[in-house]
């Protein structure tokens, strides 16, 4: 190769990386907004708070289904985008990649289902704030004892910005409880809320780990990280969690209560049919943000984003509903900045990373240029 052209390779993928990471942030924070928006609309419409106690807290193998169920949407997508050439050297590992393979979507669905139908369900007893607030902190401490994440000054950073932003601009939920219920339950909804938070920070590392320990090494796409990795993982893992999630729906009979659901939605059943669909959809958009992040970079930082996107659903919620109380004032402002300040910090980090890998690629040009 010629000098230098292994610098200007490498920093040309380095710019296909960095675009890569905005599209994925661009998917999370869209995939935010809109579940937000159309879970509002949903309880807003199903009359939650006309219902009588037990009825308030039904609902929730739904949600969870609907979370996983429309993963369907990116099997094309995953055909269309390129495969690099498997690397066909023998593996010595035991046991087989296959096996391997295998073990890691089973262990993920059945998380990912776990997670689903418990968040769906801490929604409802303790609103939508306190619950990623809780889980960031699970993923920094999971991020540092299974991937082996070193902290920087800047992570350090952008993670305190980031439980700031979020205690300070959750978004208004509609299905969220009042405070005589969250009195209530005052017992129960510290057990509920440690279970969903632990299950989704544990598969965010999980995750990570079994990109780079598992897909990776089987060599199936090369030595590379590609989104087709990505969607191969959401399909598969979203497959085994529909299926749990569809057991759930029957098992505790909460499918006889569909119909009645769409009969009392206030805006008839075709708007209760769109807002299913467009839940579903949208929760697989936010997913194949947040895999391609962990992919790209960490779960830790697909945390972090997801979490700074509390701000701007809150502005999205304000403008979208008339919610007693609920408003963009100057504590979600501070948020906002906040979120940009936390984000900054977390870039910041990685550009003085993929710095170094030039700088360092560049001395040992000159080196072997000198002997």
């Amino acid at each position: 190769m010629e000098p230098g052209g292994e610098i200007r390779t490498v920093e040309v993928k380095q710019r296909k990386w960095w675009i890569s990471v905005f599209f994925c942030g661009f998917l999370i924070i869209s995939g935010d907004s809109l579940v937000m928006l159309l879970l509002n609309f949903y309880y807003v419409q199903n009359k939650r708070s006309e219902n009588d106690k037990d009825r308030q807290y039904r609902g929730t193998w739904t949600q969870a289904l609907l979370q996983n169920a429309a993963f369907p949407v990116l099997i094309p997508l995953f055909f269309m985008l390129p495969s690099p050439k498997p690397n066909t050297e023998p593996l010595s590992s035991d046991p087989p990649p296959f096996l391997r393979v295998l073990l890691l979507y089973v262990s993920l669905g059945v998380l990912v289902s776990v997670y689903s139908k418990l968040y769906a369900l801490a929604r409802l007893y303790v609103g939508w704030g306190i619950l990623v607030s809780t889980q960031l902190i699970l993923t920094s401490l999971f991020s540092a004892f299974i991937n082996r994440l070193k902290f920087n000054r800047w992570i350090i950073i952008s993670i305190i910005f980031t439980l700031a932003t979020d205690y300070f601009g959750s978004p208004a939920f509609s299905g969220a409880p009042d405070e005589y219920e969250s009195y209530t339950y005052g017992i129960k909804v510290w057990l509920i809320l440690i279970f969903p938070t632990l299950a989704f920070a544990l598969s965010l590392c999980l995750t990570q780990l079994g990109l780079e320990k598992v897909l990776v090494k089987t060599k199936r796409y090369g030595d590379k990280k590609v989104f087709r990795m990505v969607l191969e993982l959401q399909i598969c893992v979203s497959f085994i969690a529909t299926l749990i999630c569809l057991v759930g729906l029957f098992a505790s009979g909460e499918f006889k209560e569909l119909k009645e659901d769409s009969q009392r939605f206030k805006k008839g059943e075709s708007y209760y049919v769109l807002s299913l669909v467009g839940l579903a959809l949208s929760w697989q958009v936010w997913a194949v943000g947040l895999l391609g992040l962990v992919l790209l970079v960490s779960g830790l930082f697909a945390d972090v984003v997801h979490m700074c996107a509390s701000p701007v659903v809150s502005l999205l919620v304000v403008l979208a509903f008339d919610f007693v109380d609920d408003e963009f004032g100057w504590h979600r402002r501070g948020a906002l900045l906040g979120s940009v300040l936390a984000l900054a910090s977390y870039f910041y980090s990685l550009y003085k990373t993929k710095k170094k890998e030039v700088k360092e690629l560049n001395k040992r040009e000159h080196n072997n240029s000198e002997a």
